[in-house]
């Protein structure tokens, strides 16, 4: 509850200190204070407890989610002043609309009531709208935003009729007193399921996977690079932790009909994902395709969900770090450039030998994404495709496997472009924060890849 506080109030600070021309001191505070925050959000590690009725709950779940996400503002946040350095006197918009995306993200994972989760998940939407179209003269960022708008809008109809449903059967907002009726094998009326189905659609569309996944390669492409990387790596992390939050929190267990809706989804996102990524030439574009088929893997956490949580913490973690790295070397070729052939992978030809770090780093995360030791997506989806095997499911591990495999042969196109194709750019200086925000994030990528049990025993 203290965190939501505190961030919400830096998002109103940023947005103050413009009117009083602190506009240099915006990005370092803002830093600062979210690093205090993550302390805060630390210091409730362990406790359990509830507040306003139980309309935000504090646990090991929300406290391990709610540090990830700060953990990635900050790096997000720390891209922004030399991302937007043709527009400063919008920079206090740029950060104060990403803290309140992250007062959204953390609300989805600290909800203990239904209206709380869906004041999370529409201020998480509607910060990504406004970022989406955050170039008004850029044709392509217009479309994107109108388009994540129209899209959203009909998805968050069906997550609200999803939710009107359920409280029509159980006559409650708070998951507890919704869990508590199950438990106590009250029998619930036909269209409480229906209501668990419609809940599911409206969250796989902000997961963006199949088959709700169209407006995502369209969506990442038109949007600012900046953009693209928080809606990829927070905004996709936050929802799917807050659907997993929901699904366990009015379920007592997932029923075989549901397990075969995910069976489904998820064979349908990985398999769609990386073979559609394979026939890119946009970096962008073929990363959101990648995203597709990282949340059908995602979803694999359903066979399983009493055991799966620090997995799933784990896989969302390695995920997120390895798209940041990624995305701050692409930000290093591409800049703020409305220009589409900028973001084409022969932009990168020869960046191994002009900029031999950033190559480096950009190689290291996109084997991370494919799951090739020792970085920790490999890990990551060794130990998930571990839990699923116990559970008999040994088809979708296999299919699977087979996905993680295709998907090195689009990852190594761009691996392949940096160190053997001549260079067709001259060299430009790298901004000091790119190059930092790319060795920090790749850096705790591999830690957690060598020392995985720190993260998989939070939850």
């Amino acid at each position: 509850m203290y965190t939501l506080i505190a961030i919400a109030g830096l998002g109103i600070i940023c947005l103050i200190a413009e009117i009083f021309n602190l506009r240099k001191a915006i990005v370092p505070v803002t830093i600062l204070g979210l690093f205090g925050t993550l302390g805060l959000t630390v210091s409730e590690y362990g406790t359990h407890t509830s507040f306003y009725n139980n309309m935000v709950t504090v646990n090991n779940y929300s406290v391990a989610f709610s540090g990830l996400f700060i953990l990635l503002t900050i790096f997000l946040i720390a891209l922004t002043p030399d991302f937007h350095k043709e527009h400063k006197a919008k920079i206090s918009d740029f950060v104060a609309i990403k803290l309140f995306l992250l007062t959204g993200a953390i609300a989805m994972v600290s909800f203990g009531n239904l209206a709380m989760f869906f004041l999370g998940i529409e201020i998480l939407s509607i910060s990504l709208y406004v970022l989406a179209a955050s170039q008004p003269k850029n044709l392509r960022s217009n479309e994107a935003g109108m388009k994540y708008f129209l899209m959203g809008a009909f998805a968050s109809g069906i997550l609200l009729f999803g939710i009107a449903l359920i409280y029509g059967a159980t006559g409650s907002f708070d998951t507890a007193v919704i869990y508590g009726k199950i438990l106590d094998k009250e029998s619930l009326p036909g269209w409480y399921f229906i209501g668990i189905v419609m809940l599911s659609i409206g969250l796989l569309f902000k997961i963006a996977a199949a088959p709700f996944h169209f407006w995502a390669p369209d969506v990442y492409e038109g949007s600012p690079a900046l953009t693209t990387a928080t809606m990829s790596t927070l905004a996709k992390v936050a929802a799917i932790a807050a659907f997993f939050k929901i699904m366990v929190s009015l379920n007592r267990t997932v029923p075989g009909s549901y397990v075969t809706i995910i069976t489904i989804v998820s064979i349908l996102s990985m398999t769609i994902g990386n073979l559609t990524a394979l026939r890119q030439t946009n970096v962008k574009r073929m990363l959101a395709f990648s995203g597709i088929s990282h949340a059908g893997f995602m979803l694999m956490v359903f066979y399983n969900p009493t055991v799966t949580a620090g997995t799933l913490l784990y896989y969302t973690a390695a995920y997120a770090l390895a798209g940041i790295a990624a995305f701050a070397v692409i930000l290093s070729v591409t800049g703020n450039s409305a220009d589409k052939d900028k973001e084409e992978v022969f932009n990168f030809n020869g960046l191994g030998k002009r900029s031999p770090l950033m190559a480096g780093i950009l190689t290291c995360a996109l084997l991370s994404m494919a799951g090739i030791p020792i970085f920790s997506g490999f890990f990551a989806k060794a130990f998930l495709f571990n839990h699923v095997f116990l559970t008999g499911h040994v088809a979708i591990v296999i299919i699977a496997i087979i996905n993680s495999i295709i998907s090195v042969g689009y990852y190594f196109k761009l691996i392949l472009a940096m160190y053997t194709q001549e260079n067709i750019t001259e060299k430009q200086p790298v901004p000091f924060m790119y190059t930092a925000v790319a060795v920090v994030s790749i850096a705790l990528n591999i830690i957690l890849g060598l020392y995985p049990s720190f993260v998989l025993d939070l939850i």
